[in-house]
């Protein structure tokens, strides 16, 4: 049965339970018929961070689904969405979510339409878009015809709702993809390869896509599919590079195929199932049926539901938390679960039982704060993506700083799978080969890529071993240094605890290579010492050489606050990569002490920060920085670490269409906040957590273990911001960190909160 309601525009009634959707656009009523969204899912909002910098997937998926359909409104945006009043193509089934760069997949469009069989390229508009987790639904204002979507793991499931007296038609777009160019193999830009399309019955039709290139200027990726409609259709015409045709397929020539269908004028309703496959359609055609084995739109998308809100259920927050912090703290949990995406059993490139995940995209933004969140919230599912990674590098022959499409295509600073899984080993995830583990990570610190350094691996790899840094003239020298040096002691911790000595050490001392660009003499805004360009000689550049002449030998002043070059230096070649000298000369996460040491001590590191704040050096869009509020830790001064955060997101964070301040990048960005909202903050590759003023007054961790672990701010108020005192399990707890173990082991931490900053907190560690 068909529950039908009217949505108001910012309020959803759905069967007792109720979900604030502020953010959805100013609108007439519209329809909604999904499931009731209830419990802690009624909280979540796609549309936050949908706009602006955030580029967040705005469709139905399930976590870590494999499809995920949504409106493509033209072929330009990274998540196919474009807010009202852009036009719609389609509806294709493979998106990501919160990326840059350029644009990945977009793969088998759908579009119902009111024209004739051979309306190729139906263009609507938008009258009015319902944005809710699981469930997307829209009306077009050229005929009234509505769409609503609804997912499985594996398969999309449509309901087209066709004006009474109008043609009913659907086309199958197998040539559709985002990010198309009309520059031959233009960088980051998708290339067609070829499709395939077959109507197999009067209700029944599969086929192909086969792109190539993308973001990663990635391999070519096949997306199989099969579709099945609950209504036969009545006529069909095939399609092959804009050529119609009545044959039943079209087979594949390097040329762009789809097919239209007809329904009977008395079809009011049709609805869709489209499985798809990275393996075949009939593949596809089982990921459909057993994905979605009936005709329940309401099933399907109660399902969907559930499996959000068995996630969502780990973590519980006071019950008196506003609305607003509630949306943001669990939209946060769900964009970090929408990415990588769970393809076990549909890898095309090798058979084995290991569970395989792609869309890494990308580690240098998620391990950060995205892999610590899963590990807390689903440590079952982290472990299959370590092991997954690990396979990669079995298989492929490096671990990926970024895949997608099942190929590794990126590296941005270093080889950050590395601190994925160290961070997985000091938090003792089990079900991992720490050994072979290890065994990826050497590969990388030791076997140069070769002519593919932009894929994957360590560029620079010779000159880093032979003088201890990446000189200038080697793209993004700066930040590969310092983020080698990052992964060496990765590489040193796992080594250690899997009593390698004598391997441990060299890497211990290999992680202090970021000294060897520490140019402590330079000074600006009164602050001294920063990491700056050095070329292969030793000499310190205060002037960078650009282009290839050797006549005028060009350059341009590099200082502390540049970020990229001039309009005509290529920014992918600059020596920090999306971040200043400001930015990345704190950014040492393994080495803090030793950094502190670097700036003259704890009083000019404190002045340092107050001054990389102030003056507005930091960069709230982008993860470079991400550790930096809390610097002020390891000076003991966790309150300045507090006052930091609670600022930046109440400046920049919100529960609107605009409420990320920079591209989410697969979670990154929402599972920073929901870290910071719970008081903890991890230091990823290390065992512990930074302990600061929460936003919410009580956090409880549900862990796998049947254990609970909960945070109380006891007081907590506007005046009353400061940690006073805390206690874990009624115990005196001094230190303003937490260890992981403390935490899976279940208990209690209560900070007593105050007006004015105390002296808890000015220990470390125990």
């Amino acid at each position: 049965m068909r529950l039908l309601f009217l949505l108001p525009p910012v309020m959803v009634a759905a069967l007792g339970g109720s979900l604030s959707v502020s953010a959805q656009t100013a609108a007439p009523q519209r329809i909604y018929s999904g499931a009731p969204v209830t419990g802690r899912t009624q909280y979540i909002d796609p549309r936050i961070g949908s706009e602006g910098l955030g580029r967040v997937f705005i469709g139905p998926s399930c976590p870590f689904g494999m499809v995920k359909p949504s409106p493509d409104c033209t072929e330009s945006p990274n998540s196919g969405w474009l807010p009202l009043p852009e036009q719609v193509n389609g509806f294709a089934q493979t998106h990501v979510s919160g990326t840059g760069g350029g644009p990945k997949y977009g793969n088998i469009l759908v579009m119902p339409s009111t024209g004739g069989l051979d309306c190729l390229q139906p263009i609507a508009h938008r009258r009015w878009e319902t944005i809710l987790p699981g469930y997307y639904a829209t009306e077009f204002e050229e005929n009234g015809l509505q769409t609503e979507i609804t997912t499985a793991q594996r398969a999309s499931f449509y309901r087209f709702t066709y004006p009474a007296d109008s043609l009913k038609t659907l086309l199958f777009d197998c040539g559709f993809y985002l990010g198309r160019q009309p520059v031959p193999d233009g960088r980051e830009a998708q290339q067609f390869v070829g499709s395939e399309i077959q109507v197999l019955s009067d209700h029944e039709v599969c086929g192909y896509s086969r792109i190539r290139g993308g973001w990663n200027n990635g391999r070519a990726y096949t997306v199989y599919f099969f579709a099945e409609t609950d209504v036969p259709f009545t006529d069909f015409i095939t399609f092959k590079d804009g050529r119609t045709s009545h044959e039943a397929a079209q087979y594949d020539s390097q040329q762009p195929t789809g097919a239209v269908v007809r329904f009977p004028a008395s079809a009011r309703q049709v609805q869709l199932k489209i499985g798809i496959s990275f393996l075949s359609s009939l593949k596809a055609r089982q990921n459909a049926r057993e994905g979605i084995p009936h005709w329940s739109f309401s099933d399907t998308h109660r399902d969907v539901l559930q499996q959000w809100e068995t996630l969502l259920e780990r973590i519980d927050i006071a019950p008196d938390t506003p609305v607003a912090q509630r949306r943001m703290f669990y939209t946060g949990l769900y964009h970090t679960m929408l990415m990588p995406v769970d393809r076990s059993g549909e890898n095309p490139l090798w058979v084995d039982p290991v569970p395989y995940y792609d869309d890494f995209y990308a580690i240098w933004d998620t391990y950060r704060t995205s892999t610590p969140l899963i590990t807390l919230i689903d440590p079952r599912r982290e472990t299959d993506i370590v092991r997954s990674l690990i396979n990669i590098w079995k298989r492929d022959g490096y671990l990926p700083d970024a895949r997608s499409g099942n190929c590794n295509g990126r590296t941005q600073g270093g080889s950050n799978a590395e601190i994925v899984i160290a961070d997985a080993f000091v938090k003792g995830l089990d079900g991992i080969d720490y050994e072979q583990g290890l065994q990826a990570m050497l590969k990388d610190a030791t076997v140069p890529p070769g002519g593919n350094e932009e894929a994957e691996g360590r560029g620079g790899l010779v000159p880093y071993l032979q003088l201890g840094y990446i000189p200038y003239g080697i793209p993004r020298a700066g930040n590969r240094t310092i983020e080698y040096s990052f992964c060496d002691y990765a590489i040193a911790t796992v080594a250690k605890g899997l009593g390698k000595e004598e391997l441990a050490q060299r890497y211990l001392r290999q992680s202090g290579n970021w000294k060897n660009l520490w140019r402590a003499d330079y000074e600006h805004e009164g602050v001294k010492g920063f990491i700056l360009p050095r070329d292969a000689q030793g000499r310190w550049l205060d002037r960078v050489p650009y282009g290839h002449s050797e006549v005028q030998r060009p350059t341009f002043v590099y200082t502390p606050v540049t970020f990229e070059g001039p309009w005509y230096t290529p920014w992918w070649d600059m020596f920090f990569y999306e971040a200043s000298s400001w930015e990345y000369s704190l950014s040492i996460p393994h080495d803090v002490p030793g950094l502190i040491g670097q700036c003259g001590g704890e009083e000019a590191f404190d002045h340092r920060l107050d001054t990389f704040f102030d003056k507005g050096f930091f960069n709230v869009n982008n993860e470079p920085s991400f550790l930096s509020p809390c610097l002020y830790h390891w000076i003991g001064r966790p309150d300045k670490s507090s006052d930091r955060v609670l600022a930046i997101i109440d400046r920049h964070y919100n529960d609107s269409p605009s409420g990320l301040p920079g591209n989410d990048d697969s979670g990154a960005m929402s599972s920073w906040l929901a870290f910071h909202m719970t008081g903890l903050y991890p230091n990823a590759g290390h065992d512990y957590y930074l302990i600061h003023t929460p936003v919410l007054t009580a956090t409880t961790f549900h862990l796998t273990e049947g254990k609970d672990f909960t945070i109380r701010a006891e007081g907590l108020s506007a005046k009353n911001r400061y940690i006073q005192s805390a206690t874990l399990n009624g115990q005196d707890y001094p230190c303003s960190t937490l260890r992981h173990a403390d935490l899976t082991a279940g208990g209690t931490l209560v900070l007593k909160m105050g007006p004015k900053p105390g002296h808890w907190g000015t220990k470390l560690f125990n």
